[in-house]
Parts: structure tokens; sequence; C-alpha cells
């Protein structure tokens, strides 16, 4: 419900490597030298990379994002 008037994306349009603007991107601390998959923005589609293209793409950064 946030999204669309936050980000002018509509839900599953979302992908942190298709933003016009860039918005910060955080994984999991476990993320770091793994594969991972990110939406592909578009509803059931995924892209599958190493968290080191991600960063470099995006400038995602690792935290302990579990309480």
């Amino acid at each position: 419900k946030e999204l669309l008037p936050l980000t002018g994306y509509v839900h599953g349009g979302c992908s942190p490597i298709g933003m016009k603007k860039p918005f910060p991107t955080w994984m999991h601390e476990t993320a770091g030298g793994q594969h991972v998959f990110v939406s592909a923005g578009k509803v059931g589609a995924q892209i599958d990379l190493d968290y080191s293209d991600l960063a470099e793409m995006t400038g995602c950064q690792l935290a302990d994002l579990i309480d």
C-alpha cells in the first residue's frame, strides 16, 4: 500500500537492480560471499547472482537484520 506513493512502482515491480532512483538496499550479513536471488521487477520473476555483483550494482550493504 505504501510502495506506489513512495517509489512509483507497483507491488512486484520493485527490484534493487531495476530502480530509476537508487534506494538503500540491505541483506542479512550471512549473504556475503553467497549466491542470492532478488526480484526481477515482475511478480514471480527472480534473478540469481552473486552477492558481490549485487553489491557492485546497487551499493547493497550487509547488516544484522534479524533480532
